[in-house]
């Protein structure tokens, strides 16, 4: 295991050491790998399990055991003789747990050429042997891009606590519960892929606590559920993803593993199987360790998804199962093509429903986030102490709008974060209505803005000099600082209702990106940044102040300064925006 290397921060500033990082190096050996001359992924969890625990016990200065692990998607395997190099750091403390993020690429040595494997990011708890819990002492980022993964790990942490329920709510949905099994001829029955088989936990295989690595677990796992995977298909499959999963009680040092896997259901081109993990020692009861569903592909010589014979399931826990990772299915994909595809790579039409919206949540808080980390803004023009900024970047132009106000960062924070108010103060929100309160954090609203034309701004729908009317369908979701020295965050972006589609007389307009970012500056003084990452309808609404042809800005900012300083002891009930009706067939 390598020492942390010095690392240079951004280009200027001083050089420092990440004392939580941790470095890994493996050559693949044969001993390593499967059948096909590659690396075995139970292998590669095991390395990766490792270095991940020592990177939070460097943090913790005690020892550390795993508690869960989000989504991982391999998008590469790695043949033998090709280096491994894994890197993993905190990214975020919280009171007795952290999230640290692992990074895994791989290095031919002859080619002299690297790639990404993976990335996961797992949160670790702290152990005592006496008992108890450590308060984990909060880890401070120094680089640009630590401050973004410190920040976005209190939205991930979010996510983890609330990913049980997405599951139970979608399957209590009657889509799913009406889902029926197709019967095919040749469907392979599901007891035909049934797995068991029994590891008995020697030293090699625990920490120096005694108690088993998760990344040992995740092997053994991985090696019953690649079994009931070879028996549905009749191949030799590739293990392309594991679900988030998380570890519901300790193993130890001569603890018999018992792990047993099953097709829960095969796809066109890929199946998800089941494994469960318990544990026991002499006569006592079995104890539930873990529980994961693996996604698994058979490819051709060209690399290419095989189609895969259909299964049918057990009765009654088999089709339970066989419904459940149709869920599963619908989330990963969500999951998948929301949070971890890059903000311009994210459709901006994504359709609103209850079983996406924490991920839309995230991906909104986590983009304005990312925006407002971005170092190499431009000072475009300055008129007393309202500041406009600029940041062109893979030819989408971004604008920021910062100010101070006499007014607490919290009672900002609920002040802008009632979008019906913003007609109060922005000129260009000429109707703004609440359409559905999804919780305490999240608004879906409707805005309509006056059209931009050459004569001037036109409220009319029918105005045609420059352009009809534009509205939006917005989801507002805001977040109150985590810890001291974070920001109050309200962010903005478009998506799609089935109950408001686009209206005859409006030019349904896109938001990438939007929001609020408020610090607290003293305790009666907050500087508020508002953010946009401008899309063709947002742009002609700033193109003249940020050509120099007009200080418009500043007046929409002194004006909301303004309304600020009106509202600064005037709360309204409750302090968030009231509740609304939302049809039906959303529910």
């Amino acid at each position: 295991m390598s020492r942390p290397q010095d690392e240079l921060a951004e280009e200027g500033e001083e050089v420092f050491r990440n004392l939580t990082e941790v470095k890994k190096s493996q050559i693949v050996m044969p001993c390593h790998a499967n059948h096909r001359q590659e690396l075995s992924v139970g292998q590669l969890l095991k390395w990766m399990d490792s270095t991940a625990c020592l990177s939070a016990e460097r943090h913790a200065g005690c020892p550390c055991v795993t508690a869960s692990v989000d989504d991982i998607h391999f998008e590469h395997t790695i043949g033998v003789g090709q280096v491994v190099n894994i890197k993993a750091k905190v990214n975020r403390a919280f009171n007795t747990s952290m999230e640290v993020g692992i990074v895994v690429n791989c290095e031919d040595l002859f080619s002299d050429s690297h790639w990404r494997v993976c990335q996961a990011f797992a949160t670790f708890v702290t152990q005592r042997t006496t008992g108890g819990k450590v308060q984990l002492r909060p880890l401070v980022p120094r680089t640009q891009e630590e401050q973004v993964e410190h920040s976005l790990a209190a939205e991930r942490r979010r996510m983890r606590l609330v990913h049980a329920d997405i599951m139970k709510d979608l399957l209590t949905n009657r889509a799913f519960q009406q889902v029926e099994v197709q019967e095919a001829e040749k469907a392979v029955p599901a007891e035909r892929t049934q797995v068991e088989s029994v590891e008995l936990v020697l030293p090699p295989h625990a920490n120096h606590q005694v108690n088993t690595f998760g990344g040992q677990i995740m092997a053994w796992m991985e090696n019953v559920a690649t079994i009931a995977a070879s028996r549905l298909c009749n191949a030799h499959p590739t293990l392309r993803s594991i679900d988030m999963f998380h570890f519901r009680g300790p193993s130890q040092v001569g603890d018999r593993l018992v792990l047993k896997a099953i097709v829960n259901n095969a796809f066109k081109n890929s199946m998800e199987v089941g494994v469960c993990a318990e544990a026991y020692q002499g006569e006592e009861p079995l104890r539930h360790i873990n529980s994961a569903f693996m996604i698994f592909e058979v490819c051709d010589r060209d690399g290419k998804p095989c189609t895969l014979p259909k299964i049918q399931p057990e009765p009654l826990e088999g089709r339970r199962r066989y419904q459940e990772a149709i869920a599963r299915k619908k989330i990963r994909l969500d999951r998948k093509y929301i949070i971890s595809c890059k903000q311009t790579e994210v459709p901006l039409s994504v359709p609103w429903d209850l079983s996406n919206q924490v991920y839309l949540s995230y991906n909104n808080v986590s983009a304005l986030k990312m925006l407002a980390a971005r170092n190499n803004w431009v000072l475009n023009s300055e008129k007393n102490k309202v500041s406009l900024y600029t940041l062109e970047q893979k030819q989408v132009l971004s604008f920021k709008i910062e100010f101070e106000a006499d007014v607490p960062a919290e009672r900002v924070f609920m002040v802008l974060s009632d979008l019906s108010k913003r007609v109060e103060w922005d000129p260009n929100y000429e109707r703004c209505e609440l359409i559905h309160r999804v919780d305490d954090d999240d608004f879906l609203y409707r805005v309509v803005t006056p059209s931009i034309c050459r004569g001037g701004v036109s409220s009319s729908p029918s105005a045609n000099q420059g352009g009809m009317v534009q509205d939006f369908i917005l989801l507002a979701s805001r977040r109150p600082p985590c810890d001291s020295g974070d920001p109050y965050v309200i962010a903005l972006r478009s998506v799609t209702l089935p109950t408001h589609p686009p209206t005859e007389g409006y030019n349904r307009g896109e938001v990438l990106c939007a929001g609020f970012s408020i610090m607290e500056v003293s305790n009666t003084v907050s500087k508020i940044s508002y953010f946009n990452q401008a899309s063709p309808e947002v742009l002609p609404y700033i193109s003249t102040d940020i050509a120099g042809l007009s200080s418009s800005f500043y007046g929409t900012f002194c004006t909301c300064s303004t309304f600020l300083q009106d509202n600064r002891d005037n709360p309204t009930p409750k302090d968030q925006p009231p509740s609304s009706t939302l049809n039906s067939t959303l529910l």
